[in-house]
């Protein structure tokens, strides 16, 4: 989804067609193209995976159905990661009425739900069409799923999400976003969906460069 086009009358099946189609011909498609396919960044962006690993970012936003739909095969690609690559997700924030999802994905992860409550955020502004945008509806959507809400508003808004919501905004910059889902890989390389021609193609985009980044 293109930072200029947050609405979220887009349909989540338009997406689907959109971001994840693919086909024979592009299956067979040539090595990928700095320039075309994706871009080498000007000034390398920080990373946190340590000697001799790749990392790689998956910037999203919660209630993107462009994200949505890709969310399963990210989840599945991240899966099968090889042991060297290091993926994080990254949630955006265009303007300031992202923050409570950042905040959303954070939290979860400090109170390490991000397994079972991650999909649960996208199936929820989704399919439920609950929009997840304040933080009073985030905390009653949370109580239903059985989470300790006291303790979730305590992570929530605490200093370390807080800070974890700046660095992930600083990410974005970083890597000068365009839309989301989009794809950094080890400081260096951005890719999204318009540049590579579809989500599928990304992720063909970004095993090129992780074994370019392995090369140094």
């Amino acid at each position: 989804m293109n930072r200029r086009d947050f609405s979220l009358a887009a349909s989540a099946a338009a997406a689907s067609a959109l971001t994840l189609g693919t086909s024979a011909a592009q299956a067979q498609a040539a090595a990928p193209k700095e320039g075309k396919d994706y871009i080498k960044l000007a000034k390398p962006a920080p990373t946190s995976a340590g000697a001799g690993k790749v990392e790689v970012v998956e910037f999203f936003w919660y209630s993107c159905p462009h994200c949505n739909a890709f969310e399963p095969t990210f989840a599945a690609w991240k899966n099968q990661a090889p042991a060297d690559v290091v993926v994080h997700r990254v949630p955006v924030a265009f303007n300031a009425t992202f923050v409570p999802q950042q905040k959303l994905y954070y939290a979860f992860e400090g109170m390490n739900l991000l397994d079972t409550m991650h999909a649960r955020a996208f199936h929820a502004i989704h399919v439920e069409r609950n929009r997840l945008a304040k933080d009073e509806d985030i905390f009653a959507w949370v109580g239903k799923q059985g989470v300790d809400v006291a303790k979730f508003k305590e992570v929530y808004n605490s200093f370390t999400v807080s800070n974890q919501v700046r660095k992930a905004t600083q990410l974005q910059q970083d890597y000068d976003v365009e839309g989301v889902p989009a794809m950094g890989v080890a400081g260096r390389y951005y890719t999204d969906g318009t540049k590579a021609g579809n989500m599928t193609n990304v992720l063909r985009v970004v095993d090129h460069l992780i074994a370019t980044s392995r090369k140094g």
